[in-house]
């Protein structure tokens, strides 16, 4: 069985405000979510942020630093560990992705103004595709909403 990979093409929104909510739809549908970022100081920020991005709401998560990260509904990492089994991982800020096969959806959120992420989103399709995995894409609208492109 093939993964289903996503690209999310940032284009007048920022990650901070995109990825609460896709998380969000994730946490609905009952999906345990691994966010991998580039770095582990863009990490701690994210983990920061998804506590207080909303006033109304938050995003259950943790880090290893954080304890149990087996438990954690959405957990958060710089490198290619997955220690809450997750289903669902997203990729963000040029995070390299570990072996696709072991989840059913992959998410690969890019800023559409940065070139080298451009550049790097561009390589992933055509290894993706290569490797058989279910592609589609899709870009910001100008409200933070996401149309489907392919």
């Amino acid at each position: 069985m093939s993964t289903d990979v996503l690209f999310y093409h940032l284009m007048h929104q920022p990650l901070e405000a995109a990825l609460p909510k896709l998380l969000l739809k994730c946490l609905e549908r009952d999906w345990t979510v691994t966010v991998q970022t580039g770095t582990s100081e863009r990490r701690d920020a994210l983990n920061a942020h998804l506590w207080t991005f909303s006033d109304d709401s938050f995003l259950p998560h943790g880090t290893l630093e954080d304890g149990f990260p087996e438990q954690q509904p959405i957990y958060l990492t710089h490198e290619v560990d997955n220690p809450n089994e997750a289903n669902v991982r997203f990729l963000v800020d040029k995070a390299t992705p570990p072996e696709l096969a072991a989840y059913e959806r992959v998410v690969f959120l890019f800023d559409g103004n940065d070139q080298q992420a451009l550049g790097q989103a561009r390589q992933q399709w055509k290894a993706n595709k290569d490797a058989g995995h279910a592609l589609t894409y899709w870009q910001q609208t100008d409200t933070g909403g996401w149309e489907r492109k392919a």
